[in-house]
């Protein structure tokens, strides 16, 4: 689709995958990480109210830095049986992880925010999908883990577009598990437009 021309996309994150993801499908876009500390835990909100508080952290952070645009945030992480599965510190718990959603069905939740300056209208949205990972054995794990492509991202796994060995998006956008639902992002944004 694209950005059109007269808008000024701004997206609050680092993430290369969010990047890419937008790139791949034509939009023009700066770069300013929000840089916050993000909570680990939902509490009372749940899950669905703990990515939209955290997109919304995240967006709050940099909108106050934008005088003119609409800033994109996104927060996805992984869920099991009532647990948030974010980011593994280092490959230890990435090799934790691995093997806690080895075998698993689990759910893929992102919380996402478009936030428009100087008028500050905001559209907030939640998405699930359902992933189906596939049992390793310690072999496979440390294959993987030295890859490296497990580092910044939440479930300790990056799915691959295709055939990815690893990982079955079951239900569900392909994208948000990527970590940023592009095909509602694009009807959304229309909305700000």
């Amino acid at each position: 689709m694209g950005t059109p021309s007269s808008i000024r996309l701004i997206l609050a994150s680092g993430s290369s995958a969010r990047r890419e993801l937008l790139t791949n499908a034509g939009y023009s876009f700066e770069v300013l990480p929000a840089d916050i500390d993000e909570p680990t835990e939902p509490g009372a909100l749940g899950i669905r109210g703990f990515v939209q508080q955290v997109a919304w952290l995240k967006a709050a952070a940099v909108a106050a830095r934008v005088t003119e645009g609409i800033v994109l945030a996104a927060d996805t992480v992984g869920w099991l049986d009532g647990q948030v599965i974010g980011k593994p510190a280092d490959a230890a718990d990435a090799r934790r992880i691995l093997r806690q959603l080895g075998g698993t069905t689990h759910e893929l939740w992102t919380g996402a925010v478009l936030w428009r300056r100087p008028d500050d209208v905001q559209l907030c949205w939640q998405e699930v999908s359902q992933v189906r990972f596939k049992k390793l054995t310690e072999d496979e794990i440390d294959t993987y883990l030295a890859t490296r492509q497990w580092v910044g991202c939440s479930g300790a796994y990056a799915v691959q577009e295709g055939a990815d060995p690893y990982v079955n998006v079951a239900a569900g956008s392909i994208s948000n598990v990527i970590g940023l639902p592009m095909e509602t992002l694009e009807q959304v944004l229309r909305l700000l437009a």
